[in-house]
C-alpha cells in the first residue's frame, strides 16, 4: 500500500488533476492506494476535503483502496466511538477499508482502553486496520505495548495495523505475534527509514512510497522473484527515505513535493500551513538521488 501525498498548487488549492493522476498511477503500479492518510495531510483538512478525496479516489480505483478514518478532537478530548464509526462508515461507502487514524482521544486511552475501542469499533465495520502512529509523526501519536498488540490480534474485524515506530524491534515483536497467534494478520510497516523490513515479513503503508511508486513496485516484484537486484534499487530507496525523513520528520511531506515536481508529477511544492518545510537547496540532492533511481530501474 502506498500512501498518496495530495497536491497543492501555487495558490493553495488542491490540484485535482494532479492528485487524479497519482492515484491512477499508483493503481498502475499494482499498489493499493492510501489517502487521507499522513502524507495526504488527513489532519489539516476540513470534512468536505476529506469527502472529496475519498469520492475521487473511489471514481479511479474502485474498492481498491484504504482510507484514514480521522476524527478531529483537542488534547483532553475523551474517546469519540460514534464519530470514529461515522468517518469509518464514509469511506466503508466509496468502497475503501478504514484505518483507524489516531486522535487526542483515542491516544489518551491506556492499553486495555485502546483494545476495547477496536472491538467496539468493531461492531459496526466489517473490517479495518488499526494505525499504530509514534509522536514523531503527530503529537497524539502514541506506540502501545506488545499485550495490547496481542489483545488487537483477537479481533477479527480488525484485518491488520499499519506500524509507525521507526523502531525495527517493536515491529520485529510484532511480526513475531502475527505468526504465533494470527498469520494472515497484515503487519503493515510504516517505517520509512527500515523500508527493508518486507524482508522479515512486513507489508507496508509508506509515505516514502508516494515519491515513487513504479520503483516500489518493481522493487517487490524483484525481491518475488529473488532478483539479487532488488537489493541496489532498495538501498537507493532508502537513501530517498533517509534524507526525506530526517529531522523533522513531518516536513517529509515537502520532500514528497519536491520530488513530485522534479518527476513532473505537481507543478508546485506548495504544502499547507502547520507543515515544516525544506530548505530549496534539497532539490539537487533529490535530483542527483532520483537520477540514480532512473539508472537502477533502467
Amino acid at each position: 500500500m502506498s500512501a498518496i501525498l495530495l497536491p497543492f498548487s501555487g495558490a493553495g488549492a488542491p490540484d485535482w488533476s494532479a492528485f487524479d493522476a497519482h492515484v491512477e498511477r499508483t493503481v498502475a503500479a499494482g499498489l493499493v492506494p492510501a489517502v487521507n492518510m499522513d502524507t495526504g495531510y488527513v489532519q489539516l483538512l476540513d470534512a468536505d476535503l476529506r469527502r472529496t478525496v475519498l469520492r475521487r479516489t473511489a471514481a479511479i480505483a474502485g474498492a481498491g483502496f484504504v482510507a484514514g478514518a480521522f476524527v478531529a478532537d483537542a488534547p483532553g478530548a475523551q474517546f469519540d466511538p460514534d464519530a470514529y464509526r461515522a468517518a469509518a462508515a464514509e469511506i466503508a461507502e466509496w468502497g475503501g477499508v478504514p484505518v483507524v487514524f489516531p486522535s487526542h482521544g483515542l491516544a489518551a486511552l491506556d492499553d486495555d482502553g485502546w483494545v476495547a475501542a477496536h472491538a467496539e469499533l468493531a461492531g459496526a465495520l466489517d473490517r479495518f486496520f488499526a494505525f499504530e502512529l509514534g509522536s514523531r509523526f503527530v503529537t497524539y501519536g502514541r506506540i502501545y505495548s506488545p499485550d495490547a498488540y496481542r489483545g488487537l490480534l483477537g479481533i477479527p474485524a480488525c484485518i491488520g495495523a499499519k506500524h509507525s515506530s521507526l523502531d525495527r524491534v517493536a515491529e520485529w515483536e510484532r511480526l513475531a505475534l502475527r505468526d504465533e497467534l494470527r498469520p494472515e494478520f497484515r503487519v503493515l510497516t510504516g517505517n520509512d527509514l527500515a523500508i527493508d523490513m518486507v524482508m522479515y515479513g512486513s507489508d507496508y503503508l509508506l509515505g516514502l512510497s508516494t515519491m515513487a511508486p513504479d520503483a516500489f513496485a518493481e522493487r517487490d516484484r524483484r525481491w518475488s522473484a529473488g532478483d539479487p537486484s532488488f537489493y541496489a534499487l532498495n538501498d537507493v530507496l532508502q537513501y530517498l527515505g533517509a534524507f526525506t525523513f530526517r529531522e523533522p520528520v513531518p516536513a517529509y511531506r515537502h520532500s514528497a513535493a519536491q520530488v513530485l515536481v522534479l518527476r513532473g508529477w505537481a507543478t508546485s511544492d506548495w504544502v499547507p500551513e502547520g507543515v515544516p518545510r525544506r530548505p530549496a537547496s534539497d532539490v539537487a540532492v533529490l535530483r542527483t538521488v532520483l537520477a540514480r533511481l532512473d539508472e537502477e530501474l533502467g
